[in-house]
């Protein structure tokens, strides 16, 4: 349930951004969310139209999910690959020397304000 927090954390991000760039409105906010970020979408707009209510600024404002796909890459065989559909271990040359690239952030990518 670490998604309360993330809300409570763009909340702030987006409330100070707003008074250091005097904006009166933010229509929405959109966060890319990695597919292995262990972040649940839906718990995060939940979250965030029940924490919005105590911000005037926010109060309307429309929270935008966009997916990160996870993708790994391989040191033996120099390839990347779709992390959910292979997981740790290369699906080209087998090895488990692995890492992830993308798929466990999220990023506050924009916000749409006046």
């Amino acid at each position: 349930m670490h998604e309360l927090g993330t809300i409570i954390y763009i909340i702030d991000t987006v409330e100070k951004l707003a008074e250091e760039n005097n904006l009166t409105a933010v229509n929405s906010v959109t966060v890319e969310v990695g597919e292995v970020s262990s972040i649940i979408p839906d718990y995060l707009v939940d979250f965030w139209k029940y924490a919005r209510r105590r911000s005037e600024l926010l109060k309307e404002t429309e929270l935008k999910i966009e997916p990160i796909k996870a993708v790994t890459f391989c040191e033996e065989c120099m390839k990347t690959y779709p992390t959910l559909k292979y997981g740790k271990e290369c699906p080209y040359c087998h090895s488990p020397n692995t890492f992830l690239i993308t798929g466990n952030e999220y990023i506050i990518k924009e916000i749409e304000a006046m």
